[in-house]
């Protein structure tokens, strides 16, 4: 069974719209480990419009779960905070100063050096690499020859498509998923994944390992509480056809 990764990003952005520390984002996370979700993923950006750099330290001296700490490793202050905090594992995701949220994965085939020393410097600090990137097996295949533990596929396309015809949804992901495995890579997933997709992607993609979901997650909180929430994630990770 694949683990859940709980982003509190969006917990982040509700607190800093008033100021002040309300909601924890501390206590919301602790609550996340003890209502059953196996990590904590937090996406720090440089203008700190959600999660901030202090909640990364805060966190990491707190929780018991595995910290994922996603980001653009070509900001060197993201580089910085990695290092000191030494999270359980670092995603590596191509973001532009000014994205919303992330759209796109790596293009490994351009960036393989690139990729190559910042994985190796990560490495050799002893955390857990990932890679962001789109469903494409080359793109994967590449990722292989970085250094890289895992891979997280960008599941977007997944999730747009999903309703209208889900076996075309998920094909590209069954590939890039068993390329992963002949290249020995771990697999990780992400982007838009909820309660209405994740089961069925779970089933049919071979060595998923973690799935990190945050904003469908958070808004399903609103309506059922984050408890139940975060009990129906996981059932739909351990659920059979």
């Amino acid at each position: 069974m694949a683990r859940l990764s709980v982003n509190i990003n969006k917990i982040a952005t509700l607190r800093n719209s008033r100021g002040g520390n309300n909601p924890d984002v501390l206590q919301a996370a602790l609550a996340c480990e003890r209502f059953g979700a196996q990590g904590i993923t937090v996406h720090p950006r440089p203008d700190e419009r959600h999660i901030r750099y202090q909640d990364v330290y805060d966190l990491k001296a707190t929780i018991k779960t595995e910290l994922n700490i996603e980001g653009n490793s070509q900001e060197e202050k993201f580089v910085r905070l990695v290092l000191d905090t030494l999270p359980a594992q670092v995603t590596l995701v191509p973001d532009d100063p000014g994205q919303i949220t992330s759209n796109h994965g790596w293009d490994t085939i351009k960036h393989r050096t690139y990729l190559q020393e910042t994985c190796a410097q990560f490495k050799e600090a002893g955390i857990r690499v990932s890679i962001f990137v789109d469903a494409d097996p080359q793109l994967v295949e590449a990722a292989a020859q970085t250094g890289t533990d895992r891979v997280e596929l960008y599941t977007e396309s997944y999730a747009r498509l999903y309703h209208q015809d889900r076996e075309r949804a998920i094909a590209p992901y069954i590939e890039a998923a068993k390329v992963a495995q002949q290249a020995g890579l771990g697999l990780n997933a992400g982007h838009d994944l909820d309660l209405h997709n994740l089961r069925y992607f779970s089933q049919h993609i071979p060595g998923l390992l973690e799935v990190s979901i945050g904003h469908a997650l958070i808004a399903d909180a609103l309506y059922l509480g984050l408890e139940t929430t975060i009990k129906r994630y996981l059932e739909q990770l351990a659920g059979g056809d």
